[in-house]
């Protein structure tokens, strides 16, 4: 049985790179995504409708790929839910444990020989719930390759 991660003194990317590599399954580990961007404080210039979050990247390997060298939809729906829970930390300003309620994912291309970049937001956080978003692209292209939304519940 995986324990809760240990507390750490500052709060930040360097935090949520701790998260993936302490909370997560070892086969989600074995994905060997990275955090390459981690959103938990609106910039001076922010939107009206700015959202915390996160990016991660999945790298390209041959051992996520169906027939065809295409990256298959596990690996894809697994990463955008490993990324919502990055994204949900940076909401929280913490770690706090949760699970997926519901993911519902839109396939709109396949990606082939690339690595995927996920952009995981939090459109809203309640106090025993939240709503988030994910847009899968291809890194090669930045073209899109996937929608995603979800919903956890915070435990």
């Amino acid at each position: 049985m995986r324990s809760e991660p240990q507390q750490a003194t500052e709060f930040g990317i360097g935090e949520a790179r701790r998260v993936l590599g302490e909370v997560f399954a070892p086969w989600v580990q074995d994905l060997n995504l990275s955090i390459e961007g981690f959103d938990y404080d609106p910039p001076a210039t922010a939107a009206a409708d700015w959202q915390p979050g996160a990016i991660l990247r999945l790298p390209f390997s041959e051992r996520l790929c169906r027939i065809g060298g295409i990256v298959c939809g596990q690996a894809l729906m697994a990463f955008a839910d490993t990324a919502m829970v990055i994204a949900n930390l940076a909401a929280n300003r913490d770690y706090r444990p949760m699970t997926t309620v519901d993911q519902t994912t839109h396939f709109m291309r396949a990606v082939a020989q690339s690595d995927v970049l996920a952009e995981a937001r939090v459109v809203r956080r309640g106090r025993t719930m939240s709503f988030g978003r994910v847009t899968l692209s291809s890194a090669s292209d930045n073209k899109p390759v996937a929608m995603v939304s979800s919903a956890f519940a915070m435990l």
